[in-house]
């Protein structure tokens, strides 16, 4: 495997819709570590930054850069979007599948799924359907579905936005750990609360627009721009 030494760069990112602008043109470069939060309030362009990152977003002008071919960025990559899409298939059928794809033996793959099982408090699950789990568990199975071929760079879409305080818990463990282990995370929230426990940088977008971008600590404390300024102090932008 390819280990990324450098991050990934948008040049003038813009992306249109009907004629109406949603991202950009944003310029703005990402190190090749770290766990990335992308903050803004609603239709500020989260979700949109994260899918152009990710590939699955064209870009209507401007460019993303990685420091490897595209194709084998896509290869080291996962998406968790905030609603979980389930295969309507058994708790073991989803942890499985990604790993089934990528041609891994059925031992290794058995004993993947019964580790993640474990991970997520699953174990006595696995012969359940997965649409018939609940919306916290449906959330921590998305992940380690994403999680159990070990991505590179993980994109996650407001995970733990529908979510009690416990499976909130238990995702963010999820992705402290994923993060220690050496995985490039970039997730979009609306909470700061979250934000502060696990951002090491921060990025604030409004209207579509990049306001400020930094290190966690600086951005928190000391907001670069008057509109991060009212963001971080409760305010309502627009």
């Amino acid at each position: 495997m390819v280990t990324l030494k450098a991050g990934l760069t948008l040049t003038a990112a813009l992306v249109k819709r009907r004629q109406k602008t949603i991202l950009g043109p944003i310029d703005l470069a990402l190190a090749a570590s770290g766990f990335t939060i992308v903050l803004g309030p609603n239709g500020a362009g989260k979700t949109t930054l994260l899918k152009v990152l990710h590939g699955i977003e064209r870009l209507s002008a401007g460019s993303v850069t990685w420091p490897i071919t595209e194709p084998l960025v896509r290869q080291q990559q996962a998406f968790v979007f905030q609603s979980p899409i389930m295969l309507r298939r058994s708790v073991w059928a989803n942890l499985a599948y990604p790993l089934q794809l990528l041609g891994r033996p059925r031992a290794e793959i058995a004993q993947k799924v019964d580790d993640w099982a474990g991970r997520i408090g699953l174990e006595t699950a696995l012969n359940r359907q997965a649409p018939r789990l609940s919306a916290g568990e449906k959330q921590k199975l998305t992940l380690a579905r994403a999680l159990i071929r070990q991505p590179q760079t993980l994109f996650l879409d407001e995970p733990c936005a529908n979510l009690d305080g416990r499976s909130t818990r238990e995702i963010e463990t999820l992705l402290r750990n994923a993060f220690d282990n050496g995985t490039r995370i970039i997730m979009a929230t609306h909470d700061l609360g979250q934000a502060r426990r696990l951002a090491t940088d921060v990025v604030f977008l409004l209207n579509g627009q990049l306001q400020d971008q930094g290190l966690a600590p600086r951005i928190f404390n000391a907001p670069g721009t008057p509109q991060s300024q009212a963001f971080f102090a409760g305010e309502i932008v627009e």
